[in-house]
């Protein structure tokens, strides 16, 4: 496969299982989304590195949620960045793409010299779902804890859903000749579901102990094979992602499924600034107008900017 047939397996999803240790996965590489996502904003570097990671971790957890759902992840810190932000909205039908949105707020003159991770400080990683309409929104947080987002999002489903979960990202800037520098990253997500069918099988036959060690050993074993990537394999183009399964867990018998695709995008519109101000009274719109005499609002993922008539938003669309 040459490079260029590689390149085609950016902006997806491809799911896979390891059906001879029951451990399901995701692989994504991002190049465009994630570009597309930093260009709304003016980050320094450590910033765009910490949302590229960011991004990756919620692609590879968004594509295991239903269709017309929601994930959202959130870091909050005490620390230069206080605050990373995404959002996963699925694709909603077959074939179409699902789509990411990222945003951060951060202190510039807080930034210390030290690695991305070491600018978020003490805080937590939290994890919300929204299944649509008539549903009750899941949410959960657990400690930031470890030396990275993803070891951070680890801990959460340790802690939170006693789901053994090992996330592997590679982000960095690309250098080419004649060309701007742009970012590329990559994951992989593995995880050991308690309580499969077939592991449910395995119990009728072994006693809780011996099953408990074989899924330790199972565990362990898939976990060293994934050691043995190496980066440029993971991020690509070199390498596909089909044949990176093949080559990393292929005595575990894996099997490949629909890959999933996911873009920038964005869900702010003037209706939805219109309806968050729906619930202000006359004197609230008149102390949000402008000198110019309009109410604005700015959307915090893809800055765009809106400006409205005083008279047309409020409760009943007027200032009245």
């Amino acid at each position: 496969m040459t490079q260029a047939e590689n390149v085609k397996w950016d902006e997806q999803v491809l799911p896979f299982e390891l059906r001879n240790s029951d451990i399901r996965g995701r692989v994504v590489r991002l190049d465009k989304t994630v570009n597309d996502i930093l260009a709304q904003h003016s980050y320094p570097a450590k910033v765009e590195s910490l949302i590229s990671e960011m991004v990756i971790i919620t692609a590879l957890l968004g594509s295991m949620v239903e269709p017309r759902w929601k994930l959202s992840l959130q870091v909050q810190t005490d620390g230069p960045v206080r605050m990373i932000a995404t959002d996963y909205y699925a694709a909603g039908q077959d074939g179409g793409a699902a789509k990411i949105r990222a945003y951060t707020s951060y202190d510039a003159d807080r930034l210390t010299e030290g690695a991305p991770f070491e600018q978020l400080g003490q805080g937590y990683f939290a994890v919300l779902v929204d299944q649509g309409e008539g549903t009750k929104p899941y949410q959960a947080l657990s400690a930031l804890t470890g030396s990275s987002i993803a070891e951070a999002a680890e801990g959460y489903f340790q802690s939170s859903e006693q789901i053994d979960t090992k996330l592997l990202v590679e982000h960095g800037e690309t250098y080419l000749p004649n060309e701007q520098s742009h970012w590329r990253a990559a994951g992989i997500l593995l995880q050991h579901v308690p309580r499969s069918r077939k592991e449910m099988a395995k119990v009728e036959e072994l006693d809780e102990r011996e099953h408990a060690r074989r899924k330790d050993e199972d565990w362990s074993r898939v976990n060293i094979l994934l050691g043995t990537v190496e980066n440029l394999e993971l991020l690509g183009p070199f390498v596909s992602p089909p044949d990176l399964i093949w080559r990393l867990f292929n005595e575990e018998a894996p099997a490949v499924y629909e890959p999933r695709k996911v873009q920038f995008g964005c869900t702010c519109s003037e209706e939805r600034v219109r309806n968050s101000l729906s619930i202000y009274g006359v004197k609230d719109i008149e102390k949000m107008t402008t000198e110019d005499g309009l109410v604005t609002a700015d959307c915090q993922f893809c800055n765009r900017h809106f400006a409205l008539d005083p008279a047309s938003v409020g409760k009943d669309g007027s200032t009245a």
